[in-house]
């Protein structure tokens, strides 16, 4: 038996998990609890806030701590700094954290493990293709920002997980009223090209709206109009499929395409629009491979956690292997 202590901090919330371990090692959920990012000024208070939050599993007392965080890690695995958060995190001390073990991976290094656990089961499949049982595994979504990874065959019969920072890559607009929106983009947020974080994602939602509109509003109030067939919803379904033809193409995801992520979760009528479908099979030369890869859409919103907590009896295992 075993107490696993996930967090994924995310630039808006930062959720917590316990997560236990039962027969065959298999986890199971225990408690959830969500805290407001920025209402912190640093990690060390955040895990103090959850401290004090009455949750059941203080994070000195888990057998090993997995933060999962929306940022490229650095220094071997003991650093972060999240570029939608205030603060940064280091666990290179865990004890000055009070923590007895404590790993650090990618935001969507988590979504990408998740595939792998229990949180799938009720993933639902948007488009058909055949997964290719040993093909790399691609996962997306879009939240704050937009996330990618992928889970890669590591030759001995695993996988290894590639994380991936392409939500800050130039996002490709090039096609009739697209370069106007491009141009729109630049000026109104002063940055010199559009990026998969600006235009795929809760952000997104509301330029593209506002684009399209002339009406500025907050991500919450454009989901709300989208019902029905709403250009808004078109263009955001487009978009959405480009992005995840462009990753699956990238890391020939021939074993499927999962997309999480808060903006999917919330409002499924994107992906399920048909001009996700159009754009994602949309290819000139690589339709034939796209349209053997299934889609699916992960809705459960505690899938970064699941992944967390499997990476970490990932490491307990490995330890107690003598690794």
């Amino acid at each position: 038996m075993a107490d696993i202590l996930a967090a994924d901090i995310g630039g808006t919330n930062s959720r917590f998990a316990h997560f236990g371990t039962g027969e065959g090692g298999r986890l199971s959920l225990v408690e959830t609890h969500w805290l407001n990012t920025r209402d912190y000024p640093s990690f060390e208070a955040l895990l103090g806030g959850l401290a004090d939050s009455g949750f059941g599993l203080g994070p000195g007392a888990a057998d090993i701590v997995v933060i999962a965080a929306a940022g490229p890690i650095e220094r071997n695995g003991k650093y972060c700094s999240p570029p939608f958060i205030d603060w940064d995190i280091d666990i290179s001390s865990p004890g000055k954290l009070g923590l007895r073990r404590a790993a650090l991976i990618n935001d969507f290094v988590a979504q990408a493990w998740a595939v792998k656990s229990p949180a799938v089961e009720s993933a639902r499949e948007i488009l058909r293709g055949t997964a290719v049982p040993d093909g790399a595994i691609a996962v997306i979504g879009a939240g704050t920002g937009l996330g990618q990874a992928a889970l890669v065959p590591d030759g001995e019969g695993g996988y290894a997980a590639a994380p991936s920072e392409g939500g800050h890559a130039e996002f490709p607009l090039s096609e009739g009223r697209e370069c106007d929106f491009a141009e729109f983009l630049k000026r109104e947020t002063g940055d010199s090209y559009p990026t998969g974080n600006m235009v795929v994602s809760g952000r997104g939602l509301s330029l593209i709206h506002w684009f399209l509109t002339g009406r500025r509003l907050e991500p919450r109030e454009v989901t709300s109009e989208l019902a029905g067939d709403s250009e808004t919803l078109r263009w955001a379904a487009r978009l959405y499929g480009r992005a995840c033809r462009d990753y699956a193409l990238q890391v020939l995801a021939t074993g499927g395409l999962y997309v999480a992520g808060g903006v999917a979760a919330r409002t499924p009528a994107i992906v399920e629009h048909r001009e996700f479908e159009a754009e994602f099979r949309r290819s000139p030369k690589m339709a034939e491979v796209l349209s053997r890869i299934p889609v699916y859409l992960v809705a459960d919103q505690d899938s970064g956690l699941w992944g967390a907590a499997f990476y970490g009896l990932m490491k307990l295992a490995k330890k107690g292997e003598g690794g």
